[in-house]
C-alpha cells in the first residue's frame, strides 16, 4: 500500500523549493546587474583612451605641419656670406633629422613629443638670429656700397687724393663681403636641476644655462671678449645673481645677469654661461639676450611649465 506524504510536509516541502528559486533568481539578477556595469566600464575604458590617442595624434600631426613649414622657410633663406650659408645649410639638416624623428615617434610617447617641440622652438630663434643677421650685413653692404661709389667719384675729381681715396675703396669693398662685429649662433637656454639635469619644470629649476658659439670672422679683434647676458622671466623682470655687473653698449650703461670672458682668435668659440643665485622660478616664458661690449649677439627663449 503507497505511503501517503503527510500535508504538513508537503507544505513546508513546497516553501523550501519556493525560498531556493527565489534565491537563484536573486542571485542571477546580481549576476546581470555586474555584467552589465562591466560593459559600460569597457566601453567607457575604451572610448576614453581612443579620444586620448587621437588628441595625441593630432597633437604629434600639428608639431609635424609646424616642423615642415619651418623647413619650407629655411629653404628660402639665402644669403651672400659664406658663413652664414655654412650655418644655414647645418641647421637644415637639424631640421631634417627632427623631421625623421618625429615621424618615427609614436604619439603617446609624450617625453619626446614635448623634447622635439622644444628643438623646434630652439630652431626657430636660431632661424630669428640667421635673419637678424642678414638684414645687418645687408644693410652694411648698402652703405658701404655707396660710401665706395662716393670715394671713387672723389678719386676721380683730385688726382692728389687718388691714392688715399682708392686705398678707401679697396678697404671698404673688403668690408662689404665680411663684417668686423664680432657674431654668434646656436643660442640657446637650459633649465638644470639641482643633479644638473635638464628640465621644464619650474618648481625643479635652481639655475639657468645659456649655450652660444663665436662663430669665426677673420677680421675680427683679437684677444678678450666679455659675454654678457641679460635674462627676463615672464613678466620681463631682469633676474639677477646678485653681483652687479654691468656693461656699456654704445651710450647705455645695460646691467647684466651674468657674464663670461673668452680668448676669442677669429676662429669658432663654444661656451656657456650659468645663472646662478635666482631664488625661485615661475612658469612661463623666459627670454635671454646675449651681448659684446659692442653689439646685440641674439636671443632665445625658454618655456617652463
Amino acid at each position: 500500500m503507497e505511503e501517503r506524504e503527510d500535508p504538513l510536509e508537503r507544505l513546508e516541502r513546497k516553501e523550501r523549493e519556493k525560498k531556493e528559486n527565489s534565491g537563484l533568481k536573486t542571485v542571477m539578477y546580481a549576476l546581470i546587474a555586474v555584467a552589465v556595469l562591466l560593459v559600460a566600464a569597457l566601453i567607457y575604458v575604451t572610448s576614453t583612451k581612443n579620444k586620448l590617442v587621437g588628441e595625441l595624434n593630432s597633437e604629434k600631426q600639428d608639431l609635424t605641419e609646424q616642423i615642415l613649414a619651418l623647413q619650407a622657410d629655411y629653404e628660402g633663406l639665402s644669403s651672400e656670406y659664406d658663413t652664414i650659408n655654412s650655418q644655414l645649410d647645418s641647421s637644415r639638416e637639424e631640421i631634417a633629422q627632427l623631421v625623421e624623428k618625429v615621424k618615427k615617434t609614436e604619439a603617446t610617447n609624450r617625453a619626446k613629443i614635448r623634447s622635439y617641440e622644444k628643438e623646434l622652438g630652439t630652431l626657430r630663434s636660431i632661424m630669428r638670429g640667421y635673419i637678424s643677421q642678414i638684414d645687418s650685413l645687408n644693410t652694411l653692404n648698402h652703405k658701404l656700397t655707396a660710401e665706395a661709389a662716393s670715394a671713387r667719384r672723389e678719386a676721380a675729381s683730385a688726382k692728389r687724393q687718388n691714392e688715399e681715396l682708392a686705398q678707401q675703396v679697396e678697404e671698404l669693398s673688403g668690408r662689404v663681403t665680411v663684417g668686423s662685429v664680432i657674431k654668434a649662433r646656436g643660442i640657446r637656454m637650459e633649465a638644470h636641476t639641482s643633479a644638473d639635469k635638464t628640465t621644464d619644470r619650474s618648481n625643479r629649476v635652481t639655475r639657468l644655462l645659456v649655450n652660444l658659439s663665436l662663430v669665426e670672422n677673420e677680421l675680427a679683434q683679437r684677444g678678450p671678449v666679455e659675454v654678457f647676458v641679460r635674462v627676463f622671466d615672464p613678466d620681463g623682470n631682469l633676474l639677477s645673481d646678485g653681483k652687479g655687473t654691468t656693461f656699456t653698449l654704445g651710450d647705455e650703461t645695460l646691467e647684466a645677469t651674468a657674464s663670461r670672458e673668452v680668448d676669442y682668435q677669429g676662429t669658432e668659440v663654444d661656451l656657456g654661461i650659468y645663472v646662478n643665485n635666482i631664488p625661485a622660478f615661475v612658469k612661463g616664458i623666459y627670454t635671454v639676450q646675449a651681448y659684446t661690449s659692442t653689439s646685440l649677439l641674439g636671443s632665445a627663449e625658454l618655456l617652463l611649465r
